[in-house]
């Protein structure tokens, strides 16, 4: 008997759809404490969302309304486009139809949990992994508990946003106000098997999302133990692994694939990282394809985030042997200098150079396994030089894909984040703060100097008068022309054309290069990318980069079925 019905809420509007995977997550939870749980998706239906909505609540009185944003914006440096807008408006929509408290999460949420929850105006919000959390909220709604005993959850009180501190840290170590860069194991449902499923209504719809985008989530461990400077991660998600238990994994991974979702893309932070627990869910793989030809893992097409290291001939042994199809690899840089205070472990050493980069490419190469490789340009210290010392390395690689990034998004609670804000210590701007939407210097405070946690992390999203204002940063050390780098909103054109020449044309079908608008069939940019929509109608399935090379004449077999304009992309500029 059910005890009550909880409303997950899906607002992500971006194509090719993403499975919610947390939604997934919070419905195994809620439903193992026999709750009744139903998914409001919009992702396909963004033109009628709100009939949807008026339709659905109509009919039911939800205990409680949950919503998890995954993306705050694209992460584009350059194109700076924010999706809180739309996802306000979807949170004002739930508030008219129905009386329900509404509680929000996700990884994008967690980034800055108490400003969004100040934004939205709700109730609870909830910051890193809510399996457990949610379903004691609920349990308190339910029974009258007073939810200021709910470990973990984030209330907006009289007295402002405040967060209740979980009592199994509280013995251990001295909380922030925020929980920033806490341990979030006791958060993480590490047993048990995340129940997918496809083809239900009001629930998430695992195979509708395959065919529609190509690749359906998977997750082995949660958080990390790393420090790396842009990176939310740890404080979004813990700062300890979260292993899950090897068997729930792979029970959750056949269970797809008999689904007939055969691509399946991790979602931990890095695979590789943790390796043992990493080599141990491959073993488990293996070992059920081969006990059982017709099990549905000898269909698996995996692919993978991780490090240059660890990545040893033994893990590209067992990935090969899993199925595993492709690696994305983060490498960042090529010059150590570049790579110092950058990537780093928890202790603030180094953990890898270039050589294992091409160690990794190579070994991946040698089992058949596709790569690609990522760069990042305009960190701190970036100069023309160092750019053109990191292309021609990555570019020698010979890599399936190499992608080229340009800027950071800065946040509130990543290191680079923190930095900005104690050097600017709320009375100066800094060379290299930037954002499209700048009306004035971009001016940050530490935490220390704010009044509150939603204050702090506001600055990092909005300007003084409520609007978006995307902080980025771009290295002013970057050849700029005169007023760019002194400007709060200069765009950093000269440094993209710089990195079109540094290509030579011949390269192009192997390599994504920025683009100033931040959203082409050229570049890395997810949302709404024309080559992805491309590749997902005409069927294609795995991670879309595995394709690029072929990139023309998908984007020119889409034109021919009328999904897309045709376009010239050996001319392509910034």
């Amino acid at each position: 008997m059910s005890r009550g019905l909880v409303v997950l809420v899906n607002p992500n509007k971006v194509h090719p759809p993403i499975a919610p995977y947390a939604l997934d997550v919070l419905t195994t939870s809620l439903e193992s404490a026999d709750f009744e749980v139903e998914v409001l998706d919009v992702t396909f239906h963004r033109e009628d969302w709100k009939s949807l909505f008026a339709e659905y609540f109509a009919v039911r009185e939800p205990l409680l309304v949950g919503v998890s944003v995954r993306n705050l914006d694209t992460g584009s440096g350059l194109e700076q486009r924010p999706f809180l807008g739309e996802h306000k408006e979807i949170v004002t929509e739930i508030m008219r139809l129905t009386g329900a408290p509404i509680v929000v999460g996700g990884i994008g949420f967690s980034v800055m949990p108490f400003a969004l929850v100040d934004y939205f105006g709700i109730d609870y919000g909830v910051k890193g992994p809510g399996e457990h959390i949610i379903r004691d909220l609920a349990d308190a709604l339910l029974t009258g508990r007073d939810t200021a005993t709910v470990a973990g959850l984030i209330r907006n009180t009289a007295d402002g946003v405040t967060r209740v501190p979980p009592a199994v840290l509280a013995r251990t170590v001295t909380l922030s106000p925020g929980g920033q860069d806490e341990d979030r194991v006791w958060q993480v449902e590490t047993a048990g098997r995340y129940v997918r499923r496809s083809g239900h209504r009001y629930k998430v719809d695992n195979l509708e999302y395959y065919r529609r985008g190509g690749m359906a989530g998977i997750l082995t461990k949660s958080g990390c133990t790393f420090r790396c400077a842009h990176c939310v991660e740890p404080d979004a998600k813990g700062t300890r692994f979260a292993r899950r238990d090897v068997e729930a994994v792979v029970d959750e991974m056949e269970s797809l694939c008999a689904q007939g979702i055969l691509d399946q893309h991790t979602t931990d932070s890095e695979f590789n990282l943790s390796i043992a627990h990493a080599k141990n869910v491959l073993r488990e793989i293996i070992r059920r394809k081969h006990g059982d030809g017709g099990n549905p893992l000898n269909r698996l097409r995996l692919w993978i985030y991780c490090q240059p290291t660890p990545f040893d001939e033994e893990f590209a042994s067992l990935l090969a042997a899993a199925g595993c199809r492709g690696v994305n690899v983060g490498a960042d840089h090529v010059r150590p200098e570049m790579l110092r205070d950058w990537k780093v472990t928890g202790k603030g050493t180094n953990y890898y150079a270039f050589e294992d980069v091409a160690e990794l490419v190579r070994l991946c190469d040698d089992h058949g396994i596709k790569t690609m490789v990522e760069a990042l340009f305009g960190m701190p210290g970036e100069t023309r030089e160092s750019m053109a010392d990191c292309v021609r390395a990555f570019l020698a690689l010979d890599a399936t894909v190499t992608s080229f990034g340009f800027g950071l998004r800065l946040f509130p609670h990543h290191p680079l984040g923190k930095e900005m804000a104690r050097r600017c210590d709320g009375v100066r701007t800094l060379p290299g703060l930037q954002s499209n939407a700048a009306s004035g210097p971009i001016v940050l405070k530490p935490l220390a100097k704010c009044a509150s946690v939603v204050e702090y992390e506001r600055q990092f999203f909005f300007d003084e008068h409520g609007e978006f204002r995307l902080v980025c940063y771009f290295s002013p050390d970057l050849v700029e022309d005169e007023g760019t780098v002194t400007d709060p909103a200069g765009r950093w054109r000269r440094s993209v054309e710089l990195l079109w020449e540094l290509v030579d044309p011949a390269d192009h079908h192997r390599v994504m290069l920025p683009t100033m608008s931040g959203a082409s069939e050229i570049d890395s940019n997810y949302a709404d990318n024309p080559l992805l929509t491309s590749l997902t109608a005409l069927g294609y399935t795995g991670a879309f980069w595995a394709h690029w090379r072929e990139r023309e004449d998908i984007l020119r077999r889409a034109a021919e079925r009328g999904d897309r304009q045709p376009r010239d992309l050996r001319g392509g500029r910034p």
